[in-house]
């Protein structure tokens, strides 16, 4: 069973998120919080396995909720939710730990599969929509979360430089084989060995990453 917290400033819409994830099998909602100070006290209580964060909320807000969760709770995952698909926002939560984004008003189906994916340890985060995120803010952003310079990727191999790279714009796993023409498990170790070289948790700060060392540049 994948234990979810709600975190949204409306009664209404925590209310619905509660009854489309309730109805799953493998989902239960195990309590809500209306703003990020509640977040946080209820994700140290309950141990939620996904904290589903509204970004845009009054009082303490969804972004430092997440850095604070991400720090102090490293087994609980937060999807980030917002009414905007390019918000400033978004861009500061994933680098604060967020393992991936969706708008509020997505369909209850891709909400779902979602919080499977992000349980699951993957960035839930369209690939494309999240090149455009970052495209947009992540260079502007005045508090970048690593130390963004090329060194950070001193570490990295020739060939997980090239896999980073088409990460950041875009490509899936899948994609990555076809390009490189390598097996999809070879792409799956350059990813973790990546990962753990730079100290990206998932795909959305590997693109983060990816940006602020300057690996690739918006509109490349």
């Amino acid at each position: 069973m994948i234990r979810v917290l709600v975190v949204d400033d409306h009664a209404l819409v925590r209310a619905g998120f509660r009854m489309i994830l309730d109805a799953q099998d493998d989902l239960s909602v195990v309590g809500e919080a209306e703003d990020g100070e509640e977040a946080l006290r209820l994700s140290g209580e309950l141990r939620p396995d996904v904290v589903l964060m509204d970004l845009r909320m009054p009082g303490a807000g969804g972004v430092a909720a997440t850095s604070a969760i991400t720090t102090g709770l490293p087994g609980v995952r937060v999807l980030a939710l917002s009414t905007f698909d390019l918000d400033e926002y978004v861009v500061d939560a994933l680098r604060a730990g967020a393992s991936g984004f969706l708008p509020k008003d997505i369909s209850p189906e891709d909400l779902v599969a979602g919080v499977r994916v992000v349980h699951g340890g993957e960035s839930v985060v369209a690939p494309r929509l999240l090149t455009r995120l970052i495209g947009t803010f992540v260079q502007a952003a005045a508090r970048p979360r690593w130390n963004a310079t090329p060194g950070r990727l001193d570490a990295l191999t020739d060939r997980e430089r090239e896999v980073l790279a088409l990460i950041a714009r875009g490509s899936s796993n899948a994609e990555i084989c076809g390009t490189l023409g390598m097996a999809a498990s070879t792409v799956k170790n350059h990813v973790t060995s990546l990962f753990a070289k730079t100290g990206a948790r998932d795909r959305a700060q590997a693109v983060i990453i990816a940006y602020e060392t300057g690996l690739v540049t918006p509109g490349e």
